[in-house]
């Protein structure tokens, strides 16, 4: 007798289940893809108790007769593939015919759906076909899904609890809704709306809808392509940036995707722009031919595969770096109710001021502390800047330069040693003196890193280092890269080092603690990545470089200090991402003063 027998249909089905199928999301996401790929412009998702006792799909799609009706609930019944060529040109969200076989083996299923003016109500329980009738339904299909996992309780047991399920189901249909702006979309949970979108192809406002103006104020739009690829979208200015990587929405050909090298790609795009906890808000869409890329890799279809991703990821890099470099990032103070600032004030016990510093600054400062003019660079040479030029040099060299993207700021005062005031016809300005000073140096010291013809100090003593046998190895691994960037590294014996000579631009009498960090930076964990590596190297170097807080400057060496961040091409933030500049503009001043009342 055999013992292998081919499986019950229904049995099958609730094994699908368990991979198409494992939360209300689930549900909600292949309904909603279903009736988009049916031509939907209008899609309504009615939900109770964040889907776990009814999920309702609506929309006023293409529909199905009676015969498509019924079969649909049959596996791998689909209309979206017909051979196997067309399964490398791909172009629907579904087409595994697995979804509402799977939905309805794990649920009772209403369905109402209409074609060409005739109306097809079907009723399953468990999978089961109970009920075929005519019915009354002008155009398009209503899914009706309640009871999910009643008959699998091992499943509804390890649902999680309802704002859990309801979070995830609002991030999805809000990325449906970034995806497909001619599309109306509304979501309702407990009779209560959380989501209503205008579906006039207004990408600007589904991102209104969802985030709010705030945020839809500081979205900038972008586009870009070449022979593979076509990007277009919305990206946001850094100081929006959050500190979940869900605000970053890639679509490919309208599909949510989450793909770990394009978000690592994006966030570079970044890179100093924004600290290392957030991330930026953008939505963007990609458009590629099908047969480039491969959707059929898992059946939540949320991964996929590039042929051709450096492509790719060398035009989103051009696009959105051009796009950062053009637009001026100074964030404006907020302006607040005064009357409110006081009452907030009067609340407050005596408390002294206490500064955020970097992991670097946190280090203990060495007692020699070098003199400012020391740290303050002059970008046009490499020599450091020991006198403050006059006024007459400085106009003389604006007049012949390029337009910085910040106008010349006058320096009047100095708060808490830490914040420089300054002003000029546009408003006010608030620097902080150790975010400038890293950005100045941090653009210095990596022009030098990725200069071929870097310049060397010969060392009159070489210096000694040890390290442990693993540590020596991986060093060994990067000594050519160690010595690209000026570091005379050669092997001394076991486990030994001896440096030879070093880049110029080294800060002076802190040789050994910066060679020790560069060559710590290659130890760390994780794949070595040259680029990074030599971004990272710049803001370390740079934050050893700069000014502190609480270090004393004078009004003439502020002067020079803003006139370099001019010269910066990010002039907006440090290495870190933390902003360098906030403004009040005149009219912001007039208002904190009652001398504008609108």
């Amino acid at each position: 007798m055999s013992v292998i027998k081919v499986m019950d249909e229904i049995l099958a089905n609730k094994i699908a289940a368990g991979e198409v199928v494992e939360r209300c999301l689930n549900v909600v996401k292949e309904l909603v893809e279903n009736s988009i790929d049916a031509k939907s412009t209008y899609i309504k998702i009615t939900l109770i108790e964040a889907g776990t006792k009814s999920i309702v799909v609506s929309d006023n799609g293409i529909g199905m007769d009676e015969d498509d009706a019924k079969l649909a609930f049959s596996r791998h019944a689909t209309s979206k593939l017909k051979n196997l060529d067309d399964l490398f040109n791909i172009s629907s969200l579904g087409f595994r015919g697995e979804a509402l076989p799977s939905i309805a083996s794990v649920s009772i299923v209403n369905l109402t759906t209409s074609k060409d003016g005739k109306g097809t109500f079907i009723h399953l329980d468990g999978g089961v076909i109970k009920e075929v009738k005519s019915c009354d339904l002008s155009q398009g299909t209503t899914i009706e899904v309640t009871d999910l996992f009643y008959n699998t309780p091992v499943r509804l047991k390890y649902l999680r609890n309802l704002y859990t399920e309801l979070a995830l189901i609002v991030e999805y249909v809000n990325k449906m809704a970034l995806s497909y702006p001619d599309i109306k979309f509304v979501l309702i949970n407990n009779e209560k709306e959380l989501l209503n979108t205008a579906g006039d192809g207004n990408l600007l406002k589904v991102i209104y809808a969802i985030y709010g103006i705030d945020v839809a104020k500081k979205m900038i739009e972008i586009s870009g392509e070449n022979d593979d690829y076509v990007i277009s979208g919305y990206i946001g200015y850094p100081e929006i940036a959050k500190t979940s990587r869900n605000v970053i929405t890639t679509l490919v050909n309208g599909r949510v995707i989450k793909n770990n090298d394009l978000n690592r790609c994006l966030i570079d795009c970044y890179h100093t722009y924004i600290p290392k906890d957030k991330y930026p808000m953008i939505v963007l869409n990609i458009d590629v031919d099908p047969i480039l890329i491969d959707i059929n890799i898992h059946p939540q279809k949320m991964d996929i595969k590039f042929s051709k991703l450096d492509s790719l990821k060398e035009l989103i890099t051009k696009v959105i770096s051009s796009k950062l470099k053009e637009i001026l990032l100074v964030p404006h103070a907020s302006i607040r109710d005064l009357n409110t600032i006081y009452e907030i004030e009067d609340s407050l016990p005596n408390t002294t001021f206490n500064y955020e510093l970097d992991d670097e600054e946190e280090e203990e400062v060495k007692e020699t502390v070098p003199k400012i003019e020391e740290l303050a660079y002059d970008f046009d040479n490499d020599s450091k800047i020991t006198s403050v030029k006059s006024e007459e040099v400085v106009e003389e060299e604006t007049a012949t330069k390029e337009t910085y993207r910040i106008k010349e700021m006058i320096p009047v005062g100095i708060v808490h040693k830490t914040y420089i005031i300054a002003e000029n016809a546009s408003g006010m300005y608030i620097i902080d003196q150790h975010a400038a000073a890293e950005r100045i140096n941090y653009e210095k010291v990596l022009n030098a890193l990725l200069k071929d013809d870097f310049k060397t100090i010969d060392l009159l003593v070489p210096l000694k280092l040890e390290y442990s046998k693993d540590e020596f190895l991986k060093i060994k691994e990067h000594l050519d890269l160690l010595r690209e960037i000026g570091l005379g590294l050669e092997e001394f014996g076991d486990n030994t080092l001896i440096v030879r000579y070093h880049p110029t631009w080294f800060f002076e009498g802190y040789e050994k603690e910066a060679i020790e960090k560069i060559i710590a930076i290659t130890l760390e964990k994780g794949e070595f990545d040259k680029e990074k590596f030599i971004y990272r190297t710049a803001a370390t170097m740079a934050c050893k470089m700069s000014i502190k807080a609480n270090d004393y400057l004078t009004l003439e060496t502020a002067k020079v200090l803003l006139d370099n961040l001019r010269k910066c091409d990010n002039p907006f933030t440090c290495p870190h991402g933390r902003p360098t500049i906030i403004t009040y503009s005149n009219y912001d001043l007039e208002r904190l003063f009652k001398r504008a009342m609108n």
